[in-house]
């Protein structure tokens, strides 16, 4: 065996030995912020899928289902928000296909249109037939296309801060290589093992500016959460494939006919204003818009008096008797 042999050889071993190091040290983390973080609520099954929702306020009153936006979970409106809405409306917050508890749909990424499928039968099975759907950002294109291919399931919309409209900017290098079928799965297991929890912090951080996130919001959203595997390579997937999504479906968006409330920061650098929220207003006819002077890109935390007062005109609008 030639010197250069013996030393692919030895690189190829040591090459091995990093990747299952990192494998199990991913193995490791994923362990522990399952622990630290398990499940708010139930585990149901939809169409031989796995869903995470969480249940509150009264049996009677009406429903309201609550989406999060992309690498989030359940906790993102748990923190503060489902609770303030659980004294009026019978609140179902549920994990997006691929994060927080509920499996993914595929290994292609789940499109807009795919979860809201599952998560309309998802709140079906949990007896809400014609529910409130409140989005924000990712979630609200998720939202937005339940509203177009399930209209007989819906009973309002509210937006926050949604994705709703093509954009010109591109796919930023972190997706572009988390998305790569070949990058993707190779990188994703070193995040997972050696990027630390306070990483995903800072960058939650930078995502509420110019506002900052409330005390004990970083605790409770659980980082670790998000670095999983499965879940940075379902986010990245659902990133992805977004634009192409939306450029699909955004010309159907005045076929929605039921009360729909659109609240946006106009300090909101992830999610332009006008870009987003602004024309689609003009598209839904009897839609309302009510721009967010100062706030960024999470008001269901920066203005929870405002999204709450939206939620209760489309509840009067829709003819729902909010419990009291």
């Amino acid at each position: 065996m030639t010197l250069a042999v013996k030393s692919l050889v030895i690189i190829a071993l040591l090459l091995a030995a990093l990747w299952a190091y990192a494998q199990h040290r991913a193995r490791t983390q994923e362990a522990r912020a399952e622990a630290a973080f398990p499940p708010e609520g139930q585990i149901i099954r939809v169409d031989g899928h796995a869903v995470h929702a969480v249940i509150m306020g009264p049996d009677d009153a009406p429903d309201l289902v609550l989406l999060h936006g992309a690498s989030g979970n359940t906790r993102d409106m748990t923190f503060d928000l489902a609770p303030k809405l659980a004294r009026d409306f019978r609140v179902i917050v549920f994990d997006r296909p691929g994060l927080g508890y509920t499996a993914r749909i595929n290994h292609s990424g789940a499109t807009i249109t795919e979860q809201a499928d599952l998560l309309q039968k998802a709140a079906q099975q949990l007896g809400a037939e014609r529910p409130i759907v409140l989005g924000h950002s990712y979630g609200g294109a998720v939202a937005l296309a339940w509203a177009v291919t399930r209209a007989q399931n819906i009973s309002g919309l509210v937006m926050l801060a949604g994705a709703a409209k093509p954009w010109d900017t591109g796919l930023s290098t972190y997706y572009r290589v988390l998305s790569h079928p070949v990058l993707g799965p190779l990188v994703i297991p070193f995040l997972t093992a050696f990027v630390d929890n306070s990483r995903v912090e800072q960058t939650v951080g930078e995502i509420f500016e110019p506002q900052t996130a409330p005390d004990g919001y970083l605790h409770h959203i659980g980082a670790g959460l998000t670095l999983r595997r499965d879940s940075l390579r379902a986010n990245a997937l659902q990133r992805a494939n977004l634009l192409a999504e939306v450029e699909a479906i955004h010309t159907r968006y005045g076929e929605i006919d039921l009360p729909v409330e659109i609240l946006h920061g106009t300090a909101d650098t992830t999610v332009g204003l006008h870009i987003h929220s602004e024309p689609l207003s003009r598209q839904i006819d009897g839609s309302v818009l009510t721009p967010l002077p100062g706030i960024g890109h999470m008001p269901q935390h920066a203005a929870p008096a405002e999204v709450i007062a939206a939620i209760h005109r489309v509840a009067a609008r829709a003819q729902l008797h909010p419990a009291r």
